[in-house]
């Protein structure tokens, strides 16, 4: 149990975002300014990673949540709504830099992934963010490898397994029904797939235009 609670917080959704982006960064092939990536992190850090965690943290202080995983659906709601907005602003900020534009991708990815989440709310079920997450990041690693032509098939593995040992956590620890579990997970998957899949054919046939 002890074990499953670590997991839980060690591989909390909203760490996913940066080690996303620090893994674009290690091994994006292109080359990038430092400053840029600088910057980019800097930005990512606070927007996606300081604000959220301080408001989680007042919420927790004056008890409008009991935990930081959200346990009940009530207490998803804003919180999730945040979340949209701040993916879809950063989605939409990258994607106007030019310069990572897959990894703009990315967080466009996770804000479907959460307003389908958010749809799950009213009809009383609370996909796990946890997998949806991990999902979502395997499914940003294999449209990186794919577009940049990067064998990055252990890295895939590697998370492929903690995927597993994610889920387990969850159920263990019963926040989750298995169907929310695997519902999360491929969800996550699929939302960063079909965002890519627009992306390019939208590059395809700008492409064959020009």
């Amino acid at each position: 149990m002890k074990f499953s609670k670590l997991i839980s917080y060690f591989f909390h959704p909203i760490n996913f975002s940066l080690i996303g982006t620090l893994l674009y960064f290690l091994f994006v092939p292109k080359y990038i300014f430092i400053q840029q990536k600088y910057i980019i992190l800097v930005v990512l850090f606070l927007s996606t990673y300081i604000f959220p965690l301080i408001l989680l943290l007042l919420m927790k202080r004056f008890g409008l949540i009991q935990t930081y995983h959200l346990t009940s659906i009530e207490e998803r709601k804003f919180p999730t709504i945040l979340f949209i907005s701040i993916c879809i602003f950063i989605g939409q900020w990258l994607l106007k830099a030019s310069i990572v534009n897959i990894l703009a991708l990315y967080y466009i990815g996770f804000a479907w992934c959460l307003i389908i989440s958010y749809i799950f709310l009213y009809f009383n079920k609370k996909i796990s963010l946890h997998t949806a997450a991990i999902g979502g990041l395997i499914g940003f690693l294999l449209y990186f490898s794919y577009y940049f032509k990067i064998n990055i098939i252990l890295l895939l593995v590697g998370f492929f397994i903690l995927s597993g040992i994610i889920a387990t956590a969850r159920l263990e620890l019963k926040a989750h029904t298995m169907i929310e579990v695997v519902l999360g997970y491929i969800l996550g998957i699929l939302t960063q797939l079909l965002v890519f899949g627009i992306y390019y054919i939208i590059i395809y046939k700008t492409s064959i235009l020009s």
